[in-house]
């Protein structure tokens, strides 16, 4: 036989039954809906804190902008501005009322109620120091004093809690 005669013999195969991508049963498409509702859920409420944390992510900025403020130079005097940031971040906190009063030992107990991680017992009064001090005093701050105060008021605006 040859080549041509073998080719001419060969018949087209018949295709298979298309397959349907919806589910057979409905057991399925409810576990479909589900998931995807479940999804869905957890979507809107992660875009929620996401939202609700943006005052959080702002003054994280602040506060690496007033770091590298500290760090291009010798002056002191951006600290300054980490009492402000602290107390603007809890007037941006949802739900709060009255923080705008706060000072001293109502300030200092507002500060460890919102974070769940210990704060220094004088850490209200390092911030009113830094506010008040005159200057030779806030460049007398040695780096370790300086890098506690930061590092404690990082730790404060990544951890307070909101009751929401």
């Amino acid at each position: 036989m040859s080549a041509a005669a073998n080719i001419s013999q060969l018949q087209v195969l018949p295709l298979p039954e298309p397959v349907s991508y919806f589910p057979q049963t409905w057991g399925w498409l409810a576990l479909l809906l589900l998931l995807l509702g479940t999804a869905v859920l957890f979507g809107g409420r992660a875009l929620w804190r996401w939202r609700c944390n943006r005052y959080r992510r702002a003054a994280l900025t602040q506060l690496v902008q007033l770091q590298a403020a500290l760090t291009s130079n010798t002056d002191r005097s951006p600290l300054r501005q980490l009492p402000d940031l602290l107390k603007r971040t809890a007037l941006s906190i949802p739900g709060q009322v009255g923080v705008s009063s706060l000072g001293g030992c109502d300030w200092q107990r507002f500060l460890e109620q919102c974070c769940p991680a210990p704060l220094p017992a004088d850490f209200s009064a390092q911030l009113a120091m830094l506010s008040y001090a005159p200057d030779a005093q806030l460049q007398a701050l040695s780096e370790q004093q300086i890098a506690d105060l930061l590092g404690v008021s990082r730790q404060w605006l990544e951890q307070h809690h909101v009751a929401v």
